[in-house]
Parts: structure tokens; sequence; C-alpha cells
């Protein structure tokens, strides 16, 4: 049975409306859209759907008469980027629907999210040029609302009803290049395969929704991820300090300061270091161990090449406050992305290296080969029986 819960629009993270068209809809723009809990493993039982998580922008889709809209999980607009998509949207016989998807460009064989980041473009010239160079996907996985139905919203529906609604709707017009189902499965054997299978393809894990559950937007009740996570030793070139200095009834406050997160770098082959993310995942115990260890190194070298300092794509926030130190130490770190020269997220530290030359630290460690020898691969049409991407350019 359905787990108790208020109505997704009550529970709905407050987003800025005033960025979207009123469209009337039965389902409110913007909309949080549902989450995942981070687990370990695949669920058992018969009450789970598997589907691939897909490498992309994850997107949610209104349309109402001859207006598109793309709008991003954190509740911003993406339609101005994705022209393609919005005319391929707006050809389909369907007028009015709401789809739950990811936004994917695939390169070479495999999905490519460094190409999709350049889609993130001020200049509408080079939207355009992208769009028709590397044209992106939209691949559908749940539907929230059609004119067909006969709900509403199906955001009240189990997620068994919207998949056969989902796959009512794909039915209703030809095979599109642009907009693409997304397979799933009820059998753990077959989601494994997928997962041990499709990461050379560029794919990100295998997600596990609850199939007699609502939509539940913006919380993480109903659907689960299992990620690939991989693991890289990096070199120390600084740190923060806590911005929650520690309690201390003797200490004063030069003393109470705690370590909040290492600086990581990589060494290029020209032999600059350069900073590639951060690890912060330490409890007190071992914030009082890390300020033993770095702070005897401060007033070091530290970055040789790029150094932390402004916001980036993965973080707006602005932060000069850091200490330099001898790139001396090397630890290794757990990992689930890589891009642009830096990790996505943050990382989970694992332990030290002291064994290791921090210049033996280098990017060959974080260069895309998620399977040997695979380079010449291309994604499957099929997978075990399913579809995986129908007519996808790739």
């Amino acid at each position: 049975m359905p787990t108790a819960r208020r109505s997704p629009v009550s529970t709905a993270r407050t987003l800025n409306a005033d960025t979207f068209p009123d469209l009337s809809l039965p389902v409110p723009i913007p909309l949080p859209p549902m989450e995942a809990t981070r687990v370990d493993q695949l669920p058992d039982g018969d009450e789970w759907q598997f589907e691939p998580k897909w490498d992309g922008f994850r997107c949610l889709v209104f349309r109402k008469g001859t207006t598109v809209v793309l709008q991003s999980k954190s509740g911003q607009p993406l339609t101005r980027y994705f022209p393609e998509l919005v005319q391929a949207f707006a050809s389909l016989p369907s007028r009015t629907f709401v789809l739950d998807g990811e936004i994917v460009v695939a390169q070479n064989g495999r999905l490519s999210f460094d190409d999709l980041l350049l889609r993130i473009h001020p200049a509408a010239s080079r939207v355009t040029k992208l769009a028709n160079e590397t044209p992106a996907t939209f691949i559908a996985f749940d539907l929230l609302y059609y004119d067909g139905s006969k709900d509403p919203s199906l955001m009240i529906r189990p997620l068994t009803e919207r998949r056969t609604g989902l796959e009512r709707f794909f039915s209703s017009f030809p095979d599109n290049q642009l907009i693409q189902l997304s397979p799933v499965s009820r059998n753990r054997t077959i989601a494994s395969r997928w997962f041990t299978d499709l990461g050379a393809y560029g794919l990100d894990g295998i997600m596990a929704k609850k199939i007699h559950e609502p939509y539940h937007a913006g919380d993480r009740h109903a659907m689960l991820k299992v990620k690939y996570m991989k693991t890289a030793d990096c070199v120390v070139g600084g740190f923060r300090y806590s911005s929650t200095p520690a309690k201390s009834d003797k200490a004063g406050p030069a003393s109470a300061k705690t370590v909040g997160s290492l600086l990581l770098g990589l060494y290029d082959t020209a032999g600059l270091l350069h900073f590639v993310g951060f690890t912060s995942s330490f409890n007190k115990e071992d914030r009082a161990r890390l300020k033993k260890a770095v702070e005897p190194l401060k007033g070091g070298a530290g970055f040789s090449g790029k150094a932390p300092g402004g916001p980036n794509r993965w973080s707006q926030r602005q932060s000069d406050e850091w200490e330099r130190v001898d790139p001396v130490l090397v630890c290794e770190v757990q990992y689930d992305y890589f891009s642009q020269g830096r990790f996505r997220h943050g990382t989970k530290f694992l332990r030290w290296r002291p064994e290791k030359n921090p210049h033996q630290c280098l990017f060959d460690q974080v260069e895309e080969n998620r399977t040997a020898g695979n380079s010449q691969r291309v994604l499957p049409k099929q997978m075990d029986g399913h579809q995986v991407f129908p007519g996808l350019r790739l």
C-alpha cells in the first residue's frame, strides 16, 4: 500500500515560479522532482522496478498547446538551452503532458556529460550550433499528466499505473530519435547485469523504484540509487578550517579551530599540481588527527597549477580562505564523477597513502576508461530483450 503522505504540492520546496509561464496545469510548475536515497546494493523483493541511471540533466517537461517548458532538478529553466528538444516535444500529437526524465548527449558510442555541460551557454548562437552538432536526447521514465488521462494528475497514482500510461503515451507517436523511453525491469538479475555492463557506456548506475507508490515530489521515500564508485590517490595541497569552531572551555579561538576539509590535487604531465576538489567526510576524532597532520605543513607551496578560489560550475560559494600546505601528503578518496578537471561532488576520505610519491598522483587515474579495451564499443540497442536506446544516434 502507498505510504501515507501529504500532497506533492504542499510538500514542494519553495521554487521560483516567476521564471516560468503560467500553464494552468494540474501539475504545478516548477515542481521538485522525486529524489532517491543512495544505497550500496540493489534491494530484494517484488515491490521494485529497476531502471538504468542516466548521466545527464534531470528534467521535467511541461507542454500545453504550443508552449513547451523544460525545468531542471533545482527548479531552473532549461528551455533555451535545448531548442531541438523543444521542437521535438512541440511536434508530438499530444498537446498537453508533463514528463519526468533525463537529458543526455551521446558521443562516440557513450554518454558524454562534458558535451552536455557545453550546452549551458549564454550565447544563443552557440546553443544553436551545439544543438545541430551534438543534439541532446530526452529519456523519459515517468508520466505525471497527459491529456488522455482520466485523473487530473497521475502523481497520485502508483508507479505501475504511471508506467503503463507512459508506454501508452509513447505508442501514440512514431519513433523519435530525440525522445526515448527508458527501459525498465522487475528482474533483479537483469538489473544487476545492467549495472555490470552499462557503466562502460557512460551510464551512472541503477535506480530502484517502489511500484506501488505515488510520485513523491521532493522527497526520497520511494526511490533508491546504486551508483558506480571509483577511487583515486590525491595530493593534499591545502585545507580549510571548519566554519563551526570546536567547543572548548579552555582553548581560545585560534586553538579551537578544526579542519573542515582537505583540498585535493593531481599532477599533470608538466609537473604542475592542480586543485581537483575536496574531501570533508570526517568525524570529530578524525578532525583532531587531521589538524595535527596538516597544520605543521602550513605555508607550503600548495597548488602550482589551478588553485581553489571562486565559484565554479559545481559550487557558487566564493571563498579564498584556505591554507596552503607542503604537497607531501597523499590520501586515497572515493568519488563518483570526475568532469572538466575536477570531482563533480565531494569525495569520501578512505585512508592515507604514506608509501606513495605525491608526483605519482596523476590525472590518468580519473580519465574515462571504465572498462579496459572498450573504447570502440557502442552502446547496445538491446540488452536481455529490453530496448536500451531504440533509434538513438550513437
